[in-house]
């Protein structure tokens, strides 16, 4: 997977946005206002921070040396994933779908009952 192909799968979920509102290269995916993903367009290999579910951080990590705890963020609920090759495209789309999945279950039940209705940013 590709940055272009990471930005594109992020940008088809519904009410998903993208922002550079910490430096300009990295670029942050929110759903609703709320992040789920963020990435440094300058990156080689490609890197992305997710959203994820504790338990299951924790054993990702201990499973995939390209899955390590997210820089800069709290380490028990993100994990930054490393494009090197070792994850297959199916998996990486999984750990998308996870985190946006996570963050979206948080977000008000009005906002959540709207999402699927709401176009991702074209």
């Amino acid at each position: 997977m590709t940055f272009d192909d990471l930005r594109t799968y992020c940008l088809s979920k519904p009410a998903t946005t993208e922002s550079l509102p910490f430096d300009e290269t990295t670029l942050v995916f929110k759903v609703a206002g709320k992040m789920f993903a963020l990435s440094d367009m300058d990156a080689r290999p490609v890197r992305v921070s997710l959203k994820c579910d504790p338990e299951r951080a924790a054993q990702l990590r201990e499973e995939y040396d390209a899955i390590e705890a997210a820089f800069h963020m709290s380490k028990r609920h993100w994990n930054t994933v490393t494009f090197d090759g070792s994850l297959r495209n199916a998996m990486l789309r999984e750990l998308i779908d996870h985190s946006y999945e996570l963050v979206a279950s948080g977000l008000p039940k009005a906002i959540r009952a709207t999402l699927n209705q709401l176009p991702a940013e074209s």
